[in-house]
């Protein structure tokens, strides 16, 4: 059975039973729940301050780790600066050892700053060899454009062949280019002598690939002199020689096609270090190689190539 209640009531002197109203019920309800979300967030704010999982103390680990080694990161830092400085000190010495010449900056002719070095001359001067520059620009210009007809019209002729235009080894940039024609510096009887053609540096075994259809005229495999050589002749009376190489893929007589593998880099004969040394000729006279890279190098770094090129005292054979 329910229990029921009484209470008394005064002003009437009788006694009713007591009921319970709505909103009482409701109010009742809303204290229990605040009293046990409070309860529960004391619990809460305790565990949390108090105890500790296992994340927050692989954290706090963490931390004290890396407050002890931020602490000698500017030591650090400073040693790694001193090395840096002492080993490109030494890759100076080495490179001037080698080639008898200082090595060049990281783009030896892509700054014009030191053009502006100059601060006293006077503005009528300036302005004067400025129009004088503008005016010899223009005719430059022309010329070039002049020079652009010429070509177009050459291509355009029935006559006209492609000569070998394609570097013959790939992914190389211009401080693996080293001397080319001209009077050089031979390392090993330090004198000058003439190098007719183009030094490149690559690794032992690096692939060398034919930079235009040709057919192989001559094959020579030497330890002495110019130690295994390859010949290739192509249209228009250009040759092409291939030095000091390591393995020759293809045999006299063969038909190659532009791009095919037909060598890897060596040092065979009287070679200074593993490299490419790679002649153009044109009906049998020598030309500079490096006139003849447009195929394969980027106009911005053609500049580079070149410099390299001519300012390399030293050969590699």
């Amino acid at each position: 059975m329910s229990r029921k209640t009484y209470i008394f009531d005064a002003a009437a002197m009788t006694v009713r039973k007591f009921t319970k109203s709505v909103w009482t019920m409701v109010w009742s309800v809303l204290r229990v729940l605040l009293v046990s979300m409070s309860l529960f967030i004391v619990l809460y704010l305790v565990i949390s301050l108090v105890i500790s999982t296992d994340t927050e103390k692989r954290l706090r680990r963490e931390n004290r780790a890396y407050e002890k080694m931020f602490a000698t990161v500017p030591q650090q830092q400073e040693l790694l600066s001193n090395s840096i400085e002492i080993l490109s000190w030494k890759d100076g010495k080495i490179y001037e050892e080698v080639f008898h010449t200082q090595a060049p900056d990281v783009d030896p002719v892509g700054s014009l700053e030191f053009l502006f070095g100059a601060d006293t001359i006077p503005d009528s001067k300036i302005v004067t060899y400025t129009s004088r520059k503008a005016d010899a620009l223009l005719q430059t210009a022309g010329e070039v454009n002049a020079s652009f007809e010429k070509i177009y019209r050459t291509l355009a002729g029935k006559d006209f062949v492609m000569p070998p235009m394609s570097i013959p080894v790939r992914d190389v940039s211009y401080p693996q280019i080293g001397a080319s024609t001209g009077e050089r510096l031979n390392p090993f009887y330090k004198t000058e002598v003439a190098h007719r053609g183009l030094d490149i540096i690559v690794p032992q075994g690096s692939a060398v690939y034919a930079p235009a259809d040709g057919t192989v005229e001559d094959v020579t495999r030497s330890s002495k002199g110019d130690g295994n050589t390859l010949v290739l002749r192509h249209s228009g009376g250009y040759s092409t020689r291939y030095l000091h190489l390591s393995e020759i893929n293809v045999s006299k007589g063969q038909r190659v096609r532009r791009g095919a593998k037909i060598a890897t880099v060596g040092m065979s004969g009287n070679a200074y270090a593993p490299h490419l040394h790679y002649e153009v000729l044109l009906d049998g006279e020598f030309r500079d190689p490096v006139g003849y890279l447009f195929g394969s190098v980027a106009p911005e770094e053609y500049p580079n190539f070149l410099y390299m090129s001519i300012n390399t005292r030293q050969s590699m054979d």
